[in-house]
């Protein structure tokens, strides 16, 4: 299923300017394409749209350990509550910590490489609002955490 995402803002990268009037169509668990809304609304006519309030950009990566909580689960929910997709494997030396974080489907790296919202690229999005708040998390094309 496909699916078209869209806030005000759109960031290729964590960094980057944002630009407005832009998307990002996901398909199953990649990017499909990433463009003006105009334009992949059109050519992506049957797609679910998703309409974020904030920006829109690529998961963020956690380069350091991970936040205390009472359980490892926990752990890692408080990582998707930020935007985090992404973890360095340095931090993940405690077992139970790794199948939480493994169950979760974020990405472990050995080193800390940038994100961005590529065509192809694994299908991990944060929504961000105004004041920094996480409002969505998405990883590899599924709905990790929603403020509510």
């Amino acid at each position: 299923m496909l699916t078209l995402h869209t806030a005000p803002l759109l960031r290729l990268t964590p960094d980057g300017e944002p630009v407005p009037d832009h998307a990002v169509v996901v398909s199953g668990d990649r990017v499909e394409a990433v463009g003006p809304l105009s334009e992949l609304s059109g050519a992506y006519a049957g797609a679910r749209v998703r309409r974020w309030p904030g920006t829109l950009g690529p998961g963020l990566l956690h380069d350091g350990p991970l936040p205390a909580a009472p359980t490892p689960r926990e752990r890692v929910y408080a990582l998707l509550r930020r935007g985090v997709t992404a973890v360095l494997a340095e931090h993940l030396a405690d077992p139970a910590l790794r199948a939480a974080v493994d169950r979760s489907d974020l990405v472990v790296l050995p080193a800390a490489v940038p994100s961005a919202l590529n065509p192809g690229g694994r299908a991990d999005l944060a929504v961000h609002d105004a004041d920094g708040a996480c409002l969505v998390t998405v990883v590899a094309g599924r709905i990790a955490h929603r403020r509510a």
